[in-house]
């Protein structure tokens, strides 16, 4: 199957809100094997952070037309580069080279120099087949 990504303009996350938030309410509930302590934000702050501009939409549109994903993104600006981050991303058969080409092309569109997220051991493999290397192993302690 064919997606095409789209971006959502932030007039319009109330609109498409109903149908993303399963997909990265699950993104949070299976993107990680932690505490609930260890949490920095839930579904209701990704809303707040779309709505407010401060981060990205992106949804995989079938041939259809119908939502089979979203993706959120934030930007982190280094010294050296200006990352893409994702910050959630859900939904299915969205995780191929092709989808990757269009977030590569859309991220550098909006100045990013690379992109960067988090993930289990299964979506860093999954993630490798598109060129994505593992990086840093993230340890926290809560104080």
């Amino acid at each position: 199957m064919t997606m095409l990504i789209q971006h959502v303009e932030t007039d319009n996350i109330q609109q498409v809100w109903p149908m993303v938030e399963g997909f990265l309410d699950d993104a949070l509930a299976k993107g990680h094997d932690f505490p609930e302590w260890a949490s920095s934000y839930n579904i209701s702050h990704i809303q707040m952070f779309l709505t407010s501009g401060q981060w990205m939409l992106l949804v995989a549109v079938g041939e259809e037309g119908k939502i089979h994903g979203a993706a959120t993104i934030s930007f982190i600006n280094y010294p050296l580069h200006r990352a893409a981050f994702v910050t959630a991303a859900g939904g299915k058969f969205i995780i191929t080279p092709e989808v990757m080409e269009q977030l590569k092309v859309i991220a550098k569109v909006r100045g990013a120099t690379k992109i960067q997220a988090y993930g289990r051991e299964s979506m860093v493999r999954l993630l490798s087949k598109s060129g994505f290397e593992p990086r840093n192993t993230l340890v926290e302690v809560l104080i």
